[in-house]
């Protein structure tokens, strides 16, 4: 089963290096791995989906927790959320088929970025299997170059904290009950 993970870091030269080792000396393949700014200054999310089962992803949630640029990791597998791929698609077209494949393009709700004579980009956002669908689509027509990103996903709502309380010992923790260092190691 492929695992949802977002990891906040420390946005930090070799943050990424040490993130995705432990994924390699764990011998877990990164099957998708995006990573930009957030909300916070010098804070980073990472969005990292791995094939694994239940007690692999407790045991990379658990040895994630132990790198120290790590701030936060939250398995998002199960929680309602929104995610999406992007996609460019670079395309060899002249004449009537340029019109043919700018149409195709529409249906599948994506968008002409850039056009040259001999070609045309297409941007698209959406699940893999939507981008998958239309790059099989252009296929036909001569695909030059593709370049993809890797899945990002976030929480529905007011976010995880709220589908899944903080937990210690199975007990919920609130701020008002946790430590200074509790809310601090736990925020970002």
């Amino acid at each position: 089963m492929l695992h949802t993970f977002a990891v906040y870091v420390d946005n930090k030269p070799g943050v990424l290096n040490r993130v995705a080792s432990l994924f390699a000396r764990r011998a877990f393949n990164i099957e998708s791995l995006t990573v930009g700014h957030t909300e916070t200054d010098r804070i980073s999310r990472m969005t990292v989906v791995v094939e694994t089962d239940e007690y692999g992803a407790r045991r990379l949630e658990a040895h994630l927790y132990k790198l120290v640029p790590v701030r936060r990791v939250e398995n998002i597998t199960t929680a309602p959320q929104i995610s999406r791929d992007l996609a460019l698609i670079k395309v060899a077209v002249s004449g009537e088929v340029r019109t043919h494949v700018m149409q195709l393009v529409d249906v599948y709700r994506a968008r002409v970025v850039d056009v040259s004579p001999d070609s045309l980009v297409v941007e698209t956002t959406g699940t893999e299997d939507k981008i998958d669908s239309l790059v099989e689509v252009l296929r036909p027509f001569g695909i030059v170059e593709i370049v993809r990103t890797g899945r990002i996903a976030m929480v529905r709502g007011a976010g995880l904290a709220e589908h899944n309380a903080s937990r210690r010992n199975g007990v919920a923790v609130t701020a008002a009950s946790a430590s200074p260092s509790d809310v601090s190691a736990g925020s970002v």
